[in-house]
């Protein structure tokens, strides 16, 4: 049975490229070609796809904002993201969003090909380099994430996430139905547990945690 292929990039010509590079496959099948993520997702639900070739940079809604839809809609087709360069930040967000296929734009076409074979099949194609560096940092991340949350209360934790997306004192005691006087209370205890002087440390050192 053929692989059924929804493409999806923003430039006309290099998506009549993909087009021209998967017809004479004959183990897959184009389904549509996509030139914004608003027709991937009605492709993707039209057609249900076993996998989707996504450009990550489209105006509009992008390849991450397609991913987050499907993946909020528990769409079980398959993805393999299209981009020029991947980014740290980048790769930590395809690992959060379960891509299992990334293939930069400069690499030879027919590896495309075979990655879509691969992730069809349930295996991983990862640009090396990029996702090494990037899980590095996720698994250094979920350990300071894991020895902070260790320290602190569950109420002491929610206030720091609070503290951390800006929240002054009032509002903390308002979206946690407590009084000013406790937030301060809180926040002290909170101070001496992390060894931090105030609330833009408490922020930086939350942020580099991966808490938030």
């Amino acid at each position: 049975m053929a692989i059924l292929i929804v493409l999806a990039d923003d430039h006309p010509i290099f998506l009549r490229g993909l087009t021209d590079l998967f017809r004479p496959e004959k183990d897959i099948t184009v389904l549509a070609s996509c030139r914004t993520g608003e027709e991937a997702l009605e492709a993707v639900r039209t057609h249900r796809p076993d996998v989707l070739v996504l450009d990550i940079r489209m105006p509009g809604l992008d390849g991450f904002g397609v991913l987050r839809v499907l993946r909020g809609e528990k769409v079980p087709t398959r993805t393999v993201l299209l981009t020029a360069e991947l980014e740290e930040h980048d790769a930590l967000e395809v690992f959060r969003l379960g891509v299992r296929g990334v293939v930069l734009k400069e690499m030879a076409p027919q590896l495309l090909v075979q990655a879509v074979r691969k992730v069809h099949a349930g295996e991983p194609w990862l640009e090396r380099q990029s996702f090494r560096r990037a899980l590095d940092r996720l698994l250094l991340q979920e350990t300071g994430a894991r020895q902070v949350a260790g320290l602190l209360t569950s109420r002491e934790l929610e206030l720091v996430r609070l503290v951390a997306h800006g929240l002054r004192n009032r509002a903390i005691a308002d979206r946690l139905r407590i009084s000013e006087a406790t937030v301060k209370d809180h926040l002290h205890n909170v101070y001496e547990k992390l060894n931090v002087d105030g609330r833009v440390a408490l922020t930086v050192l939350v942020r580099e945690k991966g808490l938030i």
